[in-house]
């Protein structure tokens, strides 16, 4: 079967380690740490260096997938889950970036980049929640969360019912079929 670019499968699961670490990182970590404690500023350090680098990772990738050739389309044998599954692929890819958009607009708002990586001196702010990108983040994760499960159910769909071999597509291995 033909595969995509090896870069493009590269970052793939490099991004899909960062996206995946980030909304679990946000969730247990980040959501449970009182924005007095120190340790947050870490954890938030952490949080948007991961952001920065999954929105360049994710624009590079979305350049490199448009000029890129790629293998012929999926079929499931369905007209209705081909066509989500073109939605489901793009919607990943609009999520991440506004996503990564959101968060950015939260952290210039909320006076961060000085605080976290400037080393102001000054506090976090008492409540993210006061920030109205706050809000649209956290929905926007949730959204991305059931994008991604989705997105793994495809997987298995093809991979255990299928057994059409589509996840050799984003591997490495023959580019040609």
């Amino acid at each position: 079967m033909a595969s995509y670019h090896p870069l493009l499968v590269v970052l793939h699961w490099l991004l899909a380690v960062l996206i995946v670490g980030g909304l679990i990182m946000a969730g247990n970590v980040l959501a449970e740490t009182p924005n007095s404690d120190p340790s947050k500023l870490i954890a938030l350090k952490m949080h948007m260096t991961m952001g920065i680098v999954i929105l360049v990772l994710m624009l590079i990738r979305l350049a490199l997938r448009l000029v890129t050739a790629k293998p012929p389309k999926a079929d499931t044998g369905n007209a209705a889950l081909n066509t989500g599954s073109v939605l489901a692929h793009w919607g990943l890819y609009l999520l991440v970036i506004v996503m990564c958009a959101s968060g950015l607009a939260l952290a210039n708002m909320a006076g961060l980049p000085a605080i976290v990586f400037g080393g102001s001196g000054e506090a976090l702010p008492t409540d993210f929640s006061a920030f109205g990108p706050r809000a649209a983040h956290g929905i926007l994760a949730k959204l991305l969360g059931l994008l991604i499960l989705a997105h793994v159910a495809g997987f298995l769909y093809h991979q255990f019912l299928r057994k059409d071999g589509l996840f050799g597509r984003m591997w490495f291995g023959n580019r040609q079929g």
